[in-house]
């Protein structure tokens, strides 16, 4: 039977299944024995244990398989995760390599290691897919760039722009995390090889050697000072995992909000069999949206206890390190999950040029009021230009009736006559800034050279 939501039935489909399998027990154990296997050597090449174990041990870590169920049984005997591994990992080695196996290391070092090699394949998976939504919505933008939509602030219209500009919000503010993301692994992600409290006791005066092959055989950088009670490093790229995070939501609820029946100017992919509920046949839900906003909040909230978890008592503290080792597989998960939802969302999205349009004229000019005060304000200054707007804008909502009729008819205007170009003023699509312009530079940043 399942409990785990990364393995059941119902809901395994949320999550990617390259990330799922990177961070199974199948995986951790494969990991776990290469650093086992790649320690062996690089402690060979300094002399530090015979060549013929090593040789062995590297062997054995790259090949053999483990007995899971009795795992199980003799982890929560030892009450330890890592002992009852080495035990069958020594009997697989034969004795005379045995002795040699998990020289001068402590259970951390293997553990922390071997998560910087899970991490560094999630970041690759998670990057990849980021790019892909990248594309799409650069794709989008570019044919939308131009698209009158409505601007809108606290729920309500505020300015006309582009669809086009829209996206370019959502596109920089990824390029952002993406970069945030890139700057980060090599130094989050390192190899770990200190030892009991990590002061290299054990390694013969040569710890920081065998530490920095160790790495360099992994494709890692060494820790240097590898201090078992710090945890920064991780959290480090953790939290650029929650900014990013925090912009797909952000992203995934406006298309939430655009995708509502009343407002349509938006539409996630659909195709014949989804459903979006099990009695109102009529529902097409924005279910990708709707995940998203779903992991993204699964993501944040472990992000905060791996950040409860730097508070480390004395060397070395399993009451916190128990919590990091449980919690960053899931957090690996997430992340790229989060980012393969969003290229997949990216990639159906569906724009209604149609019901934007009819949404921009809801409100009968209103939503370019700041165009008519800044043509007024040469003839009266802003100040009462915002007045006389303000004014008009009220009588039009209480009253309805036509926005040019309500500002003809104020006071203010009265025994002046109207601006020539109170008109131009009021065209929903000659405010829209520099839109468009905006839009073109944003995908132009995205697209890799050739």
């Amino acid at each position: 039977m399942s409990v785990s939501a990364f393995d059941s039935f119902i809901t395994r489909g949320w999550y990617n299944a390259d990330a799922r399998i990177l961070w199974s027990d199948q995986s951790t154990l494969r990991f776990w024995l290469k650093v086992e296997g790649t320690l062996a050597i690089a402690q060979s090449e300094l002399g530090m244990i015979p060549p013929d174990a090593a040789r062995v041990i590297a062997e054995k870590a790259g090949a053999c398989e483990l007995d899971h169920e009795r795992l199980s049984r003799e982890i929560d005997f030892a009450q330890h995760p890592f002992v009852p591994v080495l035990r069958q990992f020594e009997e697989q080695c034969g004795e005379s390599a045995a002795g040699y196996i998990h020289w001068g290391a402590t259970t951390q070092n293997i553990f922390d290691t071997a998560c910087s090699l899970q991490m560094l394949e999630t970041h690759r998976l998670t990057t990849g897919f980021l790019s892909a939504a990248i594309d799409c919505l650069a794709d989008l933008a570019e044919r939308h760039k131009a698209t009158l939509q409505a601007g809108r602030t606290h729920g309500q219209h505020a300015l006309p722009m582009t669809f086009g500009f829209k996206l370019a919000g959502w596109i920089d503010e990824l390029v952002r995390d993406c970069r945030r993301l890139d700057e980060r692994p090599a130094a989050s992600f390192v190899a770990s090889m200190g030892g009991a409290i990590g002061t290299f006791s054990a390694m013969n005066g040569q710890g920081s050697e065998v530490e920095r092959r160790v790495a360099q055989k992994l494709g890692l950088v060494a820790a240097g000072l590898p201090a078992r009670a710090s945890y920064d490093r991780v959290n480090d790229y953790v939290s650029a995992l929650c900014l990013l995070a925090a912009t797909v939501e952000k992203i995934a609820r406006d298309i939430v909000f655009l995708q509502r029946t009343e407002i349509g100017e938006v539409e996630e992919a659909f195709h014949p069999g989804k459903v979006g509920s099990s009695t109102m046949a009529q529902k097409r839900n924005p279910a990708t949206a709707l995940m998203l906003v779903s992991l993204c909040r699964m993501l944040r909230a472990r992000g905060t206890l791996l950040l409860e978890c730097m508070v480390r008592m004395d060397e070395g503290d399993s009451s916190s390190s128990n919590v990091s080792d449980g919690t960053l597989p899931e957090v690996g998960v997430l992340a790229v999950s989060i980012a393969e939802n969003l290229a997949k969302l990216a990639r159906g999205l569906v724009a209604h040029p149609a019901a934007m349009a009819r949404n921009i004229s809801l409100t009968s000019g209103l939503i370019v009021s700041e165009a008519v005060m800044m043509q007024l304000t040469s003839k009266m200054g802003r100040h009462q230009a915002h007045h006389l707007l303000y004014e008009a804008s009220q009588r039009t909502i209480a009253e309805g009736i036509p926005f040019l009729q309500a500002i003809q008819e104020h006071s203010l205007l009265k025994s002046d006559p109207r601006p020539a170009d109170l008109n131009e003023a009021l065209s929903l699509g000659g405010y829209i800034g520099e839109s468009i312009r905006l839009a073109e530079e944003t995908v132009a940043r995205t697209r890799r050279p050739s």
